[in-house]
């Protein structure tokens, strides 16, 4: 029997197919003929179904992510969501986000998202320029690229966001800034803008690659902010960019650490102070999805010391850092006393500053960040 719980829940759904792996990814995808990616959606449906204790949750985002979600069947998305809706409380504002590329999107597909609640379109582009494309194996030209928004915008979609990357082999500053300038005058509601990590057992970690130095790249990641705010666009997180009103809900929950459920395989969830993840193995999945509790991996309780590390590792990626308040609210002691002397640290080397009772990065300190989150890890 369904009932209201107040705390809310976030839910992401992973669709582990693409057409071709790019030449940088290391994600959990990869292609797969039709009846392999109906089996999996009747998994999903399994799953989905066999949950129990998450029962009457209020959903207040649903995620579909990849891999490309958008290659699969449209009529299976609208029927993963509809059993969402019949499980938990879905908010009637939540927001439904699904990822798509260029090239795999028809205007049927489209009309089926619209009619099942999606309601937020993230388009993987990743450049305006069909070489440095062709170079990240990518399966769409910038061309395709158009169709796809413009298909999307007519279907209705007023809420779009698009994925940029920099430090691309061969990329120079000035293109860089020739591809955010192409992409912002096009007004998506939202740019996600990260520079290329080269991943170990990835074809590109096996070449020689024409990496832009660290200068450009700082250059590159200086002109973001810039750029992107000349038309309109604030900076919220590390790499994401938004039009006031319009930032990812869905991600601001992982970095509030606001609990979430993730279903599919390999799926990460975090819920009732636990972060545990569905298997890896695909046969393991498809044979046992319909018990949730048999499928799931890597099971951690937090204690109290990881929690307060998380909330300090992932709450300092926003551009609003932590608030004091919050972190006492959670744990029962101040800020102060459990990191005065990291923060106090890198206020004075000039990374870190004190707003209204947040800590945040200076612009010189978001360079440097990942050193300094470190230190917040025992």
């Amino acid at each position: 029997m369904k009932h209201e719980v107040s705390a809310p829940l976030e839910i992401y759904i992973h669709i582990p197919f693409c057409v071709k792996k790019c030449d940088y990814c290391d994600f959990l995808s990869g292609p797969a003929d039709r009846s392999r990616q109906h089996a999996y959606g009747k998994a999903l449906l399994l799953e989905i179904g066999g949950l129990e204790y998450e029962i009457g949750r209020q959903a207040v985002s649903v995620f579909f992510g990849g891999g490309t979600p958008s290659l699969i069947d449209a009529v299976l998305i609208e029927e993963i969501l509809s059993n969402l809706k019949e499980k938990f409380s879905v908010s009637p504002g939540a927001e439904i986000t699904i990822e798509a590329n260029p090239g795999t999107l028809t205007k049927e597909k489209l009309e089926i998202y619209r009619r099942a609640g999606v309601n937020r379109l993230s388009l993987g582009l990743q450049s305006a320029n069909n070489r440095e494309l062709r170079m990240l194996g990518r399966i769409h030209t910038y061309e395709e690229f158009l169709e796809s928004f413009a298909l999307a915008r007519k279907s209705g979609f007023s809420n779009i966001n698009v994925d940029l990357m920099s430090a691309i082999p061969g990329q120079t500053r000035e293109g860089w800034n020739g591809n955010l300038r192409t992409v912002a005058e096009l007004g998506p509601e939202h740019i996600s803008a990260y520079s290329l990590i080269v991943e170990d057992g990835t074809p590109f970690a096996e070449r020689e690659l024409d990496l832009p130095d660290e200068e450009t790249e700082y250059g590159m990641y200086e002109d973001t902010a810039k750029i992107l705010s000349e038309y309109g666009y604030h900076q919220y997180e590390i790499s994401n960019y938004a039009k006031e009103g319009l930032e990812c809900r869905h991600n601001i929950g992982y970095w509030r650490r606001t609990e979430y459920l993730g279903l599919g395989l390999g799926a990460a969830s975090f819920y009732d102070g636990v972060r545990f993840s569905n298997t890896r193995n695909m046969e393991e999945y498809l044979a046992h999805s319909a018990d949730p509790q048999k499928i799931r991996r890597e099971i951690q309780r937090l204690s109290q010391q990881e929690a307060m590390e998380e909330f300090m590792f992932l709450g300092l990626r926003m551009t609003e850092g932590v608030r004091e308040k919050d972190f006492a609210d959670c744990f029962g002691l101040s800020l102060q006393q459990k990191y005065g002397r990291i923060l106090e640290k890198y206020e004075r080397t000039g990374f870190l500053e004190k707003v209204d009772g947040s800590w945040r990065f200076t612009r010189r300190g978001i360079h440097v960040s990942n050193t300094i989150l470190a230190e917040f890890l025992e």
